[in-house]
């Protein structure tokens, strides 16, 4: 999955075409990212990301992804 985040974004959402999964990402103060996935209809919350870069944040988002989907 492509994450395009930006870390000036309080909050963002992904849909993985060929899976269905959904990604929610939410932050207060756009350092720490809390992550959820699931469904449109029901998630789980899977973990926080600290990221101080739009590109580190979305590695990080990449690798939870996948760590959580084994896709």
């Amino acid at each position: 999955m492509n994450f395009t985040m930006s870390i000036a974004d309080n909050y963002a959402s992904f849909i993985d075409t060929a899976s269905g999964i959904a990604v929610f990402v939410d932050s207060f103060d756009n350092r720490k990212f809390d992550v959820r996935i699931g469904s449109v209809n029901e998630s789980k919350f899977v973990g926080h990301i600290f990221a101080e870069t739009d590109h580190e944040l979305n590695e990080k988002l990449a690798a939870l992804f996948l760590a959580q989907t084994k896709i």
